[in-house]
């Protein structure tokens, strides 16, 4: 596919490999922070660039329900994971305002992809719900996510540990077998069979890890929604508002005026009061009771 955009931009190929290129420089850069100014341009410039070979993919029609994987030319391949890397680099955004519409944005990306592989027969894992559990109990009078029915079996806590070993191991092999087919591919040394099973196992790979993300953002959105009922204002006390009390200035407490004048000539910065005298200056800013 050697399509290119209009105005004579860059072509498909070009848009998916900067893409790829910096995503894999977000994956492996030194920067402290995913926050940093210099790894969010490089997170804008790759979604830009993955957006616009995704539009071209749509207006190519380079896959379609009705074909089989054989008929995919092999060249055509390395296009099937592009919602996959979109949905990656979207996870990489930090926008903490914007968090749970970023979470969904990237669900979508791996859902597509993940049914786009179901499709042509491309793995053999169970595809995930079309939305995160939390959007279709929104409902009032739907139940809470963690209640009774949501918790699940010992059964399928052990079955749902045993398919992440045996993904786990998969993913090993892929990387073995893909490092060592990938200087032959870019070397392009390779033949037609060893760059389709390259572009394959680069599938086979990418869903693993969109089986993972879903998993992980959909704990993620229970988590964020239920921060989100917890941080409701809570309603002001009722009655009047109690007004605010002035800060008492430091004084000498004496028990009559003869003790006043005695200490208060030793500390001539500090005023003096006798106990009557504070506490009918108490009684007249209402802080005591009157008798």
């Amino acid at each position: 596919v050697m399509a290119e955009g209009a105005g004579g931009g860059p072509r498909l190929a070009e848009l998916l490999a900067a893409g790829r290129r910096l995503w894999e420089e977000v994956e492996s850069g030194t920067e402290p922070s995913s926050g940093a100014p210099a790894v969010q341009e490089k997170v804008r410039q790759g979604l830009d660039a993955l957006r616009r070979a995704a539009a071209m993919v749509e207006q190519l029609e380079l896959f379609s329900d009705n074909e089989e994987l054989e008929e995919i030319a092999s060249a055509d391949l390395k296009y099937v994971p592009l919602p996959a890397l979109l949905g990656a680099l979207t996870l990489r955004q930090v926008d903490p305002r914007r968090r749970l519409e970023h979470l969904q944005s990237a669900r979508h990306h791996f859902w597509r992809f993940l049914k786009l592989c179901s499709g042509y027969g491309l793995g053999s894992f169970p595809l995930p719900p079309a939305a995160s559990p939390t959007e279709d109990n929104d409902e009032p009078g739907s139940p809470a996510p963690g209640g009774p029915a949501a918790q699940p079996s010992l059964v399928a806590m052990a079955a749902s540990r045993q398919a992440k070993i045996e993904r786990y191991k998969q993913k090993k092999e892929l990387e073995n077998r893909l490092a060592s087919l990938a200087t032959f591919v870019e070397s392009e040394q390779a033949d037609e069979d060893q760059i389709r099973e390259f572009y394959i196992l680069q599938i086979q790979k990418w869903i693993n890890t969109s089986l993972e993300e879903v998993e992980s953002i959909d704990q993620e959105i229970v988590l964020l929604k239920s921060r989100g009922t917890s941080k409701q204002p809570s309603a002001p006390p009722h009655g009047a508002p109690r007004q605010a009390r002035a800060p008492l200035k430091p004084f000498i407490l004496t028990r009559d005026a003869a003790q006043a004048k005695v200490f208060g000539a030793g500390y001539p910065a500090l005023p003096t009061l006798t106990v009557d005298d504070w506490y009918e200056q108490r009684r007249t800013h209402g802080l005591v009771a009157s008798q």
